[in-house]
């Protein structure tokens, strides 16, 4: 490249049609798959690796110590996203498996299984088209870094590994109720998960190496080499105490799961805040754009701009903002279309916020090509949003603003010349409220999914909140609630 010349700037639109498709994110992924096969044709394998669109199917390693819930959390969050569950058992029962018959032969001899062998079996199994289309949860392996080290020289690397972990003395006391149905292989507990057929009951029995003893000699193991687990995955692991309601820890697990890693791709951000009247819009927004240096375009401040300067469009819109009548749609859409048309918002990125304030706005903003990649909803209870806004006072001669109740006037002189906005009268805010709670469904349907934030608290907790949103990918769930 000529150092002369002036660097190629990709096109917002070209940018914003890469996100929505991942296209970054699939180049990355392809070239990971290319550099650990090496195909002798790259080109005919990357249009097959295309073919599979497989990108997004989960990959996870569930791990943990004995008794920690491993196979129970699987079977759940396999039920829940519906991947397939892997065992290392259910792949040694393939008698079609050359692998398999290979390990067995080893066990008979009493003999130490090569971690390759394992890997080659787990590969084996990961090349099914269900594994493929599906994706998997593959439990209770590796358990030792030199067998995580043996799956990546097979290409075999997980998005998210889970590793659940209790106290010893829990874990212990666990693995002495366990009880397994030879005929199904079903595990269950004679506290957690006792089955109410009696038929069933007369059937468990109490497997091998489950004694005190024997449990706390496996879990000395356990602690002994797990590190070398968490150094071989240390940007995908997540650990969860499993001494807590099944239920809390699935829950845990499914999150993590369903999150997405922070990738290198390019990334501007276009964050709409929306929310009630008093909710923290404008302070929100004020911390974002310091914080990350992109614009802040807020909708009351474009339109009273022109209307100070008095440009035509200002004088066009005057009537409306003197009299706090809604300027018309049309109007408001071109003022908003001008501001984020501009070169800092294309290359920065924005945040916005009071418009769109209904789906029909939405839609308008969406026509004109200006399209959140991060939407959050500021959520407030109706009688906190009154509180808020009906005992705020400003004073005319500094323009600082004041609350009876959280920020009061420092004197009394200034209290006594302090003004109380008039769309601030409970009367107001009340009409206020019922225009937003008739549009607030429709526009949260409109820009599925949608991040809810509690932003009836410290509004420096709040943006705590919003920032890690921004900073990280969106979940694969639909709405996300912090």
């Amino acid at each position: 490249m000529d150092a002369t010349q002036k660097p190629l700037r990709i096109s917002p639109e070209l940018g914003v049609y890469a996100e929505k498709h991942g296209i970054f994110q699939t180049l990355q992924r392809m070239l990971q798959c290319l550099l650990v096969d090496k195909p002798m044709d790259p080109i005919q394998y990357m249009i097959d690796h295309l073919k599979k669109e497989n990108d997004e199917v989960p990959r996870i390693f569930l791990l943990g110590p004995p008794a920690s819930g491993k196979l129970t959390i699987a079977k759940l969050l396999c039920d829940k996203i519906s991947t397939n569950f892997l065992t290392l058992n259910s792949m040694l029962t393939n008698e079609k498996s050359d692998f398999a018959n290979k390990i067995q032969r080893f066990s008979i001899r009493n003999k130490e299984i090569p971690n390759t062998l394992w890997a080659e079996l787990i590969r084996e199994r990961l090349s099914k088209t269900d594994c493929i289309k599906r994706g998997w949860i593959l439990v209770g392996f590796p358990r030792t870094q030199e067998q995580a080290l043996a799956l990546q020289e097979m290409g075999i690397a997980p998005d998210h590994v889970v590793i659940l972990d209790a106290p010893d003395t829990v874990l212990i006391e666990r693995n002495l109720g366990k009880r397994i149905d030879m005929s199904t292989g079903e595990i269950y507990h004679t506290t957690f998960n006792w089955p109410t057929s009696s038929k069933i009951q007369n059937r468990l029995v109490k497997p091998n190496g489950i004694t005190e003893e024997e449990t706390a000699k496996r879990l000395l193991e356990y602690r002994r080499i797990s590190h070398g687990i968490l150094n071989s995955y240390s940007k995908k692991y997540h650990i969860i105490n499993a001494d807590q309601p099944s239920v809390d820890v699935f829950s845990q697990a499914l999150s993590h799961v369903q999150s997405r890693h922070r990738s290198n791709a390019p990334y501007t951000p276009r964050i709409l805040l929306h929310g009630p009247p008093g909710s923290g819009r404008s302070l929100q927004a004020a911390l974002i754009a310091e914080k990350y240096r992109i614009v802040n375009v807020s909708c009351g401040q474009l339109l009273k701009e022109p209307v100070a300067a008095e440009t035509r469009f200002g004088e066009a819109i005057k009537p409306y903002v003197e009299s706090r009548q809604p300027v018309p749609d049309a109007m408001v859409m071109k003022c908003m279309s001008q501001r984020l048309s501009k070169l800092d918002c294309s290359t920065r990125g924005w945040v916005m916020h009071g418009f769109p304030q209904d789906v029909r706005q939405a839609e308008m903003l969406k026509d004109a090509g200006f399209i959140p990649n991060r939407v959050f909803f500021l959520d407030v209870p109706d009688d906190a949003v009154i509180e808020h806004l009906t005992v705020r006072m400003t004073d005319p001669i500094t323009g600082e603003r004041y609350h009876s109740i959280y920020k009061p006037a420092p004197t009394s002189e200034v209290y006594s010349r302090c003004k109380v906005n008039p769309k601030d009268s409970e009367e107001n805010v009340q009409k206020a409220l019922e225009v937003y709670h008739a549009n607030v469904r429709d526009l949260e349907q409109f820009y599925n999914p949608v991040i809810h934030v509690n932003a009836d608290q410290d509004p420096y907790t709040v943006f705590e909140y919003i920032e890690s949103c921004v900073v990280k990918p969106l979940s694969k769930y639909t709405n996300v609630f912090v």
